[in-house]
C-alpha cells in the first residue's frame, strides 16, 4: 500500500516544507500530527492494526484535515 507522507503529496512543495518545519513551530506540530496519523492510517489500510470501520473513518478525516490545513500554510503568500 502506498504511503501518503506530506512530501509525497506535495512533491512541488518539498523545499518549503522543509523550510517551514525549521522556521514555523506551529506547521512543525501540524507536520508531526500528520505523520503520526498517516502512519496510523497505513497500519490500518495494511491491517496491521484493527479498528473499528467508525475509528478508521475518522482517522482518514483527521488525516484530511491536517492535510488541509498543512496545503493552506504551504500556499499561503
Amino acid at each position: 500500500m502506498e504511503r501518503h507522507d506530506l512530501v509525497h503529496e506535495f512533491p512541488e512543495y518539498a523545499e518549503k516544507i522543509h523550510e517551514m518545519k525549521q522556521s514555523d513551530a506551529h506547521f512543525r506540530k501540524l507536520f508531526d500530527e500528520y505523520n503520526e496519523m498517516e502512519h496510523e492510517v497505513h497500519r490500518v489500510n495494511t491491517d496491521t492494526e484493527v479498528v473499528t470501520d467508525g475509528h478508521a473513518h475518522e482517522l482518514k478525516a483527521k488525516l484530511l484535515f491536517l492535510k488541509d490545513e498543512l496545503y493552506a500554510m504551504l500556499t499561503k503568500e
